[in-house]
């Protein structure tokens, strides 16, 4: 992992979040969740992970389902191990400090930066005309969101590489025009996510396992029981080859690879080790096995997530006191912002 950077003496600090849309699954928690909890759990960071209800506006919404579905990406954040008591777990739009950076950063990031975003035109389709302004420039959102914290380090994968790029171009030309060259935003480094981040789809092994789905077949919900986990798993797409002796033989089997992948997650080993024990033999004998180590791995997480969401109150308490504590953190960070770009007061 690579260490705070050499530019800044700051603390090293970890932000991340997911957006309150659809139901958190297996896809979240091996590709991030995990990951969060190692790095709370390491001791050297002071994490911050916020549920990104403010990103969450940027496409067509119901305002009044909206703080429910905060309420239910906490509780699989704690479900899942986050510990409210190591790490601060708030909803975005609760610490103001966000917004107010977001619009500085719009005055120092460049529209050609933006323009080449690529999840913007994948998210916009064919008519971005129609597209809300929030949506283009979510991106500097982004940056404040991490550097409101003046965060050292953030979790990502594949599809958020370029965004961090965007943040740490924001960052220095910050640095530049405003701190005389002074490291006043730490350079963010990226922590890359290792093996079993990128779930596919039970329905499709080259498409990532997604909340939009339409299919619910298609992912394994951070809340399902034991009996939708098994029954999810025995309808997952397959091919007719048994399973191979190599990994190099998955390469053309998405789907086959897909479920090796979340068995190797979930057990903690590796691809090769799970073909060394299942290789030749066909998906009704491996389809079993995988279903009993998912029932066994995510029924603890399942089970304390159905016992928060019947207590808002509690998840609303956890909430409050997040937002506090981040908000001592980013309201310096902003008011330091401020006076440096020459606002009044």
């Amino acid at each position: 992992m690579s260490q705070t950077p050499a530019d800044y003496s700051g603390p090293q600090r970890v932000l991340s979040g997911m957006q309150p849309t659809g139901q958190l699954h297996l896809g979240n928690y091996l590709g991030a969740l995990k990951n969060w909890v190692s790095l709370q759990d390491d001791g050297a960071w002071d994490c911050f992970y916020c549920v990104v209800d403010m990103h969450a506006i940027t496409m067509p919404h119901d305002p009044a389902l909206l703080p429910d579905s905060v309420r239910s990406a906490a509780a699989a954040y704690i479900a899942s191990g986050v510990d409210p008591s190591k790490s601060a777990i708030f909803a975005q739009s609760a610490v103001r400090a966000h917004a107010e950076l977001a619009w500085i950063f719009n005055c120092v990031a460049r529209l050609g930066w933006l323009e080449r975003m690529t999840q913007f035109k994948d998210k916009a389709g064919k008519d971005k005309e129609r597209a809300s302004v929030g949506l283009f420039t979510y991106p500097v959102l982004q940056a404040a969101d991490i550097l409101v914290y003046k965060a050292t380090h953030v979790p990502v994968g594949e599809d958020q590489k370029q965004h961090l790029e965007l943040c740490r171009d924001i960052a220095a030309r910050f640095n530049r025009d405003y701190g005389k060259g002074e490291a006043i935003f730490p350079t963010t480094e990226p922590v890359i996510q290792g093996p079993g981040a990128r779930i596919m789809s039970l329905r499709d092994g080259s498409a990532k396992m997604s909340k939009s789905d339409v299919s619910d077949n298609s992912r394994i919900n951070l809340d399902d029981d034991a009996d939708k986990i098994a029954k999810k798993i025995k309808k997952a797409k397959t091919d007719p080859e048994p399973l191979p002796a190599t990994v190099e033989e998955l390469d053309k089997r998405p789907e086959a690879s897909n479920l090796v992948g979340i068995y190797a997650a979930l057990t903690g080993t590796s691809k090769a080790d799970v073909l060394g024990e299942f290789g030749g033999e066909g998906f009704g004998k491996f389809k079993p096995a995988l279903a009993d180590v998912a029932v066994q791995y995510l029924a603890p997480i399942s089970d304390e997530y159905r016992r928060l969401i019947g207590d808002k109150a509690e998840i609303d308490r956890v909430l409050a006191a997040g937002a506090e504590q981040a908000s001592e953190v980013a309201e310096p960070v902003v008011a330091e912002a401020r006076k440096l770009v020459g606002f009044w007061g």
